[in-house]
């Protein structure tokens, strides 16, 4: 077990928290926020009555639940979590008396019964976990199994963000981060590769299936086509079944948004860089308003960043390292990522312009050439040229469903903006002489990222293919 010790809250001294009142209520309250936002299960032992009194366990089951703690937070940091069905408002409550008249339990509760209580407004206690719950923590069992599996190999090729001579003044809780961050991208980088087989193998098939038609429509009607165009489905259907049953492709998605979570966490955590809010941390601005199965990325993020949490790092260091590594130069960091996969992107992108163009202008020319032609060449360039433009619009048509699949389109104007943000707040940082200006650059900058990838992962999700796509492809 780990322990940690929170600061004494502002305006307070350890003499005036020293004795029951309203200095050491802040203090209880500080507590219980702090506990709501790294748990994931919050355990409540409790009468069950709602009261007004400050850092009390009602008040912390009711932040739990709502974001809001009357007395501590403002109305104005109510995260947007309070419209979403989240996974951070799970109590398990323990109904207990208190000793004291009138101390017996809430009227429909028998002491010592428990159950499971959230915010859900028609069914808030069930005797067993809700299944939105259920799901989050299966998702969140599933990377700590994957994780298991592959320790070795994420040991000894996992990319690290601490370089060797930063080991010495970072905060110690930044290797935590560091730690879950090398698992998430190593089990990203993992996941990418098995689905990127599944999409490749899916379209050659699919490409090889339309070309088994076409030998058997307009060259050699024989069974083998046939026998070979089913057999070509039936070894796609399996391969993708293989993925699905892996959950590959949900696997890469989850895990590379978790990494680029636990990036941004990282780096704000070792320049200083704070919500500026008591109750708000960095898992808080991540994935919100998304599918309530992300839920377990916040919930990892919450256990890696808890001690970083507790006290903020504000070393000149620290920031200057962040700002080195993280936004980098044109060669170096995020801001030399973006410009070099933008390129690549960007290439691969033109590339599948001109081949389009090319067979356009091929498509033409031949049927150009098959209207000007005498009778007898048409009768004898007829079913070459079907032929012909058949398998070109294959092929086209495949490379196109290829591309749309991995979303090269949309990640080049994804990348030309993270470039350009990264470019900005460079400019802004150089220009500025003030840490704490800096330090506020770096949160838009942070925010930014994290809303753009939890865009990133809402549309890769929509790219999934299955056994329809393979029958469209090969259309």
């Amino acid at each position: 077990s780990e322990i940690f010790e929170l600061p004494i809250t502002p305006g307070n001294t350890r003499r005036s928290v020293a004795e029951y009142g309203k200095n050491r209520t802040r203090q209880y309250a500080q507590l219980g926020v702090f506990l709501c936002a790294h748990s994931h299960i919050l355990l409540a032992l409790w009468d069950g009555k709602d009261n007004e009194k400050l850092g009390g366990t009602a008040s912390v089951v009711h932040f739990h639940h709502h974001d809001v703690m009357r007395g501590y937070t403002r109305t104005a940091e109510t995260s947007r979590l309070i419209l979403a069905e989240d996974e951070s408002d799970l109590v398990y409550h323990i109904a207990c008396s208190r000793a004291q008249a009138g101390g017996e339990p809430l009227a429909d509760l028998e002491p010592l019964s428990c159950s499971w209580f959230t915010s859900d407004e028609h069914e808030p206690r069930t005797a067993e976990m809700p299944q939105r719950h259920e799901r989050v923590f299966a998702h969140t069992n599933d990377f700590s199994r994957d994780a298991k599996e592959h320790e070795e190999a994420i040991q000894n090729e996992a990319w690290t963000l601490i370089e060797e001579d930063a080991k010495a003044f970072l905060p110690a809780g930044v290797r935590d981060i560091d730690h879950v961050f090398r698992v998430a991208d190593w089990l990203a980088i993992h996941f990418q590769k098995r689905k990127i087989v599944v999409l490749r193998a899916a379209h050659i098939l699919a490409m090889l299936m339309g070309l088994m038609y076409i030998a058997y429509s307009d060259l050699f009607p024989q069974r083998i086509f046939i026998i070979a165009f089913i057999a070509f489905f039936v070894i796609a259907v399996l391969i993708n079944r293989l993925g699905d049953k892996g959950a590959w492709h949900r696997k890469y998605l989850d895990y590379r948004a978790l990494a680029e979570g636990l990036r941004v966490q990282f780096y704000w955590a070792a320049a200083g860089v704070t919500s500026g809010s008591v109750s708000k941390f960095a898992h808080d601005n991540f994935l919100q308003m998304q599918d309530s199965d992300l839920g377990w990325i916040r919930n990892v993020m919450r256990v890696a960043g808890m001690e970083c949490d507790v006290k903020t790092y504000t070393e000149r260091k620290g920031l200057d390292f962040v700002i080195r590594n993280w936004i980098g130069d044109k060669n170096s960091g995020q801001l030399g990522y973006y410009r070099r996969k933008g390129l690549e992107k960007l290439s691969r992108q033109r590339f599948t312009d001109r081949f389009a163009a090319v067979v356009l202008w091929i498509s033409f020319a031949a049927f150009a050439l098959f209207a000007l032609a005498s009778n007898d060449t048409a009768d004898l360039l007829r079913a070459p040229l079907v032929v012909f433009m058949g398998v070109l619009l294959l092929v086209t048509g495949v490379r196109q469903s290829y591309v749309f699949s991995i979303a090269d389109a949309e990640l080049i104007k994804q990348y030309e903006f993270m470039f350009r943000a990264f470019n900005k707040a460079r400019r802004r940082i150089d220009q500025s002489g003030d840490d704490e200006e800096r330090r506020r650059v770096l949160k838009v900058l942070g925010d930014a990222a994290l809303e753009e990838h939890a865009e990133w992962i809402l549309m890769h999700r929509e790219r999934a293919s299955d056994e329809g796509e393979i029958w469209r492809m090969t259309g």
